[in-house]
């Protein structure tokens, strides 16, 4: 069985998870602009509990965003430091797959994901819940104003929807269908990335930690407002 280490800070929560056999714990804390004091010790407490050492992992997943530029660069320069010296391959995963995944939905349920974006925007994804247990991404990531989110056309029965995540705290005008459900305090978990790792891990879709990146969707903003 694997024995994977998962990342995130790509929000106001810091989180670490493992999984040593079949077995996955975490550690997760929402403490905001205090992920490079806790990162660490977070991954050196988890590692000791499970009596391991980074070159018995097999693998080092992370939230790869988007999400908070500070924290994606904070979690990128973690794993990337980890990697390297272990020699260990790295599993990006989406914060807004990790975020629906953590939704706990019935098969085929239909998932927006929502991450507040600042600057009146929000990161979002929708996604499907799969009968094997993992969400499936419906279209493309991106980031938007939330009056502009809509809602994917699917075929078959009405599913049932729900909203995850705190782009939900704009409140009406992130309402592009009606929501059975909403939980707009989830934030991405690392044992939501590891679920979506495992599989990848499993199928062998790994990079190396040079070819590990974050993904912003705010790219040519960021650029814009650097020039």
């Amino acid at each position: 069985m694997a024995r994977i280490l998962a990342l995130d800070t790509s929000t106001e929560a810091c989180s670490v998870a493992l999984i040593d056999g079949e077995h996955i714990e975490e550690r997760f804390v929402e403490a905001p602009r205090e992920h490079m004091l806790r990162l660490l010790p977070m991954v050196d407490e988890l590692l000791a509990a499970h009596q391991l050492s980074l070159s018995q992992l097999d693998a080092i997943a992370f939230g790869r965003g988007p999400g908070s530029f500070t924290g994606l660069r904070i979690c990128l320069a973690v794993v990337q430091g980890l990697a390297f010296g272990a020699d260990l391959p790295v599993l990006p995963v989406s914060t807004l797959a990790a975020l629906a995944q953590g939704a706990s939905a019935e098969p085929d349920a239909i998932i927006l994901a929502a991450i507040d974006a600042r600057m009146d925007e929000v990161y979002c994804g929708w996604f499907r819940a799969g009968a094997e247990g993992l969400v499936h991404a419906v279209g493309e990531e991106a980031v938007l104003p939330p009056e502009q989110v809509v809602a994917p056309t699917v075929a078959g029965t009405a599913p049932r929807l729900l909203g995850v995540g705190t782009g939900f705290t704009y409140g009406d005008r992130l309402r592009p269908c009606a929501f059975q459900h909403i939980d707009a305090a989830a934030l991405p978990r690392a044992r939501d990335v590891l679920t979506l790792a495992l599989p990848a891990w499993q199928q062998g879709v790994t990079v190396s930690a040079e070819e590990a990146v974050p993904v912003y969707l705010r790219d040519q903003v960021a650029w814009k407002k650097q020039g």
